[in-house]
């Protein structure tokens, strides 16, 4: 008897693995894209078709990028149990440094002039050293000389947004350098060739990725799935993938641009000539920092420190991990992320303005708390907090396409947020007592 129970225990538990279940899929993550998914239809219902077409979908894509790069870094702050409510102010010094930078300091003082090869790069590293250095020195400040975050950070928003007026005099800056422009959206472009091959390098790249993951399971005696179940995985995120190509590369250039182009290099576009945008530079940028920040959280002794330090941090302490300094780094990461954030933005609007960033911070916290960062901390995902964003710009847009006045847009979004982290908190006591 005893020894054929251990064997029938575990049959019957296989048996009832629902398909679910056997692929090992995220149950939070399907609600997630499945209220995507629902908000897209509606708002597509309301509009007559309009906000899925190729053109909205590019649009969202490129709005969503700025709030979606901070958002991962959010979540690591969240993890920790902190909060960051600088992240748009410091999002518009950064701006405003590499602002001045180009217009004024490079050309004045260095005698390099917009359009110099040299100018963006350089103006992107004085932007990303300065949000560095002041998510650092407010990393100290909560770390080493233990002042709550939220007084920290509700200081470095009227601080910080209040430098960049200063360093700008209050007006708008402008235009910036052509080169440092294709990062904010619809001025740089992969166009349909270079998009189709990143699409299949991504799709060889995920699929390796999750095959390595299996074989690494199989070499450390773990349970993995079923073969069909990986291939299956891997067919969802390959179909994603090339769909989500397909459509930005379904997206023409408006003919009366293609003219002006053409007519700015002293050519005359062919009849019948017609160009696709393809992939814009912001998304490529925003999928490199979701690759890295994912390998960091899953695969270095930094992001094993951090959910450590979130889910007991005396413990964490006890075990060695300098939890003071651990808080410095976060918000420095958190004040380079700022950095890449504003670059987008301001590439964006081809311009640094004074009310650039501005309610970001709320956006952002949004963003991650609906993508599952649990406030109490050690718990958060970087393609969460992606998801997240991109279902807040969603919400955004749709309204905004449907002709929903500003202050009911605010209403309902605060709404949206309050009743996600109600659905988290209810989620995870059902998931607590089923354990």
């Amino acid at each position: 008897m005893s020894d054929a129970s251990p064997t029938e225990s575990r049959l019957p538990s296989r048996a009832k693995r629902s398909f679910l279940q056997t692929l090992e899929v995220d149950t939070r993550l399907l609600g997630m894209i499945g209220a995507f998914v629902l908000v897209c239809l509606v708002f597509n219902l309301l509009t007559d078709g309009r906000f899925l077409t190729a053109r909205n979908i590019f649009n969202l894509s490129i709005q969503t990028v700025s709030v979606a790069i901070m958002a991962t870094g959010m979540v690591f702050i969240i993890v920790t149990r902190h909060i960051d409510l600088a992240v748009g102010a410091l999002l518009a010094t950064c701006s405003a440094a590499m602002a001045m930078t180009q217009t004024a300091i490079l050309p004045q003082v260095f005698g390099l002039e917009l359009g110099h090869p040299a100018i963006p790069w350089i103006a992107m590293l004085v932007g990303v050293v300065t949000g560095t250095v002041i998510g650092a020195f407010q990393g100290y400040l909560v770390g080493y000389l233990m002042i709550p975050a939220f007084i920290v950070t509700l200081g470095g928003l009227l601080v910080w947004r209040n430098v960049a007026w200063y360093m700008t005099n209050g007006q708008t800056i402008g235009p910036l350098d052509p080169t440092f422009m294709t990062l904010g959206g619809i001025n740089g472009t992969l166009g349909a060739t270079l998009s189709w091959i990143v699409g299949l390098v991504a799709v060889v790249a995920a699929c390796w990725a999750l095959w390595s993951g299996r074989k690494n399971k199989i070499a450390h005696d773990a349970p993995v799935k079923p073969v069909w179940a990986e291939l299956t995985v891997m067919g969802v995120v390959s179909v994603a993938i090339l769909g989500f190509v397909a459509i930005l590369n379904s997206y023409e250039v408006p003919t009366a641009r293609l003219r002006r182009l053409f007519e700015a290099r002293g050519e005359v576009m062919p009849e019948g000539y017609t160009e696709v945008y393809g992939i814009p530079y912001s998304v490529l940028l925003l999928i490199a920092v979701a690759v890295a920040m994912t390998v960091i959280a899953k695969k270095t002794r930094f992001g094993r420190y951090i959910f450590a330090t979130g889910g007991n941090p005396d413990a964490a302490e006890l075990s060695g991990v300098n939890t003071r300094m651990l808080t410095v780094k976060v918000f420095a990461l958190m004040g380079a992320l700022c950095a890449i954030s504003a670059i987008v933005a301001s590439a964006r609007l081809t311009n640094h303005s004074n009310d650039i960033g501005t309610l970001d911070e709320l956006r952002v916290i949004a963003a991650a708390v609906i993508g599952g960062t649990a406030l109490a901390g050690g718990i958060g995902t970087i393609y969460g907090a992606i998801l997240g964003a991109l279902i807040m710009q969603s919400l955004q847009s749709g309204m905004a396409m449907v002709g929903v006045d500003a202050p009911l847009q605010n209403i309902v979004v605060g709404t949206v947020l309050v009743a996600a982290v109600l659905i988290d908190i209810l989620y995870r006591k059902r998931m607590g007592a089923k354990s």
